[in-house]
């Protein structure tokens, strides 16, 4: 299964100086997505023998992504962000994962690193960062074992999807999961939460995702439920709206029928909790209906593709 490490760069040098080395290490294709950096970027990629899609001018993280992956060939495709980095043998147990019948994204145990210097080093080592990613049964995304002791999470499994700081897709399942010809991440959504819109569009079309926990990296994380508070309200806007996209696109007539109550509870604690604690957030409200007739259009073609009546809600890996 030939593989292609694509890998985004937005004025990253200084994390691409340790992450590029441990992907040009593994047995694949490695594709730099310059997005439009002023740094040292395009000269690392150079110097390492990656390849270098140069973007001229800056676009969202979704849409260079999309530009990555419809620039590039290989069978299996791992997105990795410049700030994880890879253990030596993370292809090697990976892809075996992928080449089951089925599985159509594989998670790894990513863990916490405090930066690109210190990775796997003290007691940050000591902490998960993801073991993959769940959509609950409330329809909040969130990484699963954040914080949890690294020896947590051993034991391979299904779960909902893969988080998108390092997740190993089928070129078949990303090709699958396009909308309007290339569209395999939403741009709407630009950033946040579009990992989790990508597995739940995987779920829908009867692919199925697998924990691995002997394929290993470290992973400097910006937004996580222990950073939440030093977020810009800028990104916590927009991983709240992006939520009601998400739901727009993906959810399902027997999955509203099931879950609807806790939809609503939850809905209406979210509520109060922006009124008394988060007043920006109520800009969310608008940008979501704003950019609603995008998210109504993708459902059409979402749902003319949908294989799944309800996808498992609340699958994660196993403590």
């Amino acid at each position: 299964m030939n593989t292609t490490i694509l890998m985004l760069s937005v004025d990253e040098a200084a994390m691409l100086e340790r992450s590029l080395p441990a992907a040009v290490a593994q047995p694949a294709e490695v594709v730099v997505v310059d997005n439009a950096s002023v740094d040292r970027t395009g000269e690392l990629a150079r110097m390492h023998g990656a390849r270098l899609l140069r973007l001229e001018s800056r676009l969202s993280y979704a849409a260079a992504i999309n530009h990555g992956i419809a620039n590039t060939e290989g069978d299996a495709v791992l997105l990795l962000n410049a700030d994880c980095f890879l253990a030596p043998d993370f292809l090697a147990a990976a892809l075996p994962r992928l080449r089951e019948r089925g599985v159509g994204s594989v998670a790894p145990k990513l863990l916490r690193a405090p930066g690109p210097g210190r990775a796997g080093a003290g007691e940050d080592r000591l902490q998960i960062d993801a073991a993959g990613m769940v959509v609950d049964r409330r329809r909040k995304n969130g990484l699963v074992g954040h914080a949890r002791r690294a020896t947590s999470y051993a034991t391979p499994c299904a779960v909902f999807g893969a988080d998108g700081a390092a997740a190993l897709y089928r070129r078949e399942t990303l090709t699958d999961c396009a909308l309007a010809g290339a569209e395999v991440l939403d741009p709407d959504m630009q950033l946040w939460a579009s990992d989790a819109d990508l597995a739940w569009r995987a779920q829908l079309l009867g692919w199925s995702s697998v924990y691995e926990p002997r394929a290993v990296a470290h992973h400097v994380r910006s937004y996580s439920p222990s950073t939440r508070a030093q977020m810009s309200e800028h990104d916590r806007r927009l991983q709240f709206r992006n939520r009601y996209l998400m739901m727009v696109k993906n959810e399902t007539p027997r999955g509203l029928l099931r879950d609807g109550h806790l939809i609503a509870l939850y809905e209406l604690l979210a509520l109060g909790h922006v009124l008394l604690r988060e007043r920006h957030l109520l800009r969310a409200y608008a940008e979501a209906w704003r950019l609603l007739a995008g998210a109504r259009r993708r459902r059409r073609q979402v749902q003319a593709k949908r294989r799944v009546a309800r996808p498992p809600f609340g699958l994660r890996a196993v403590e």
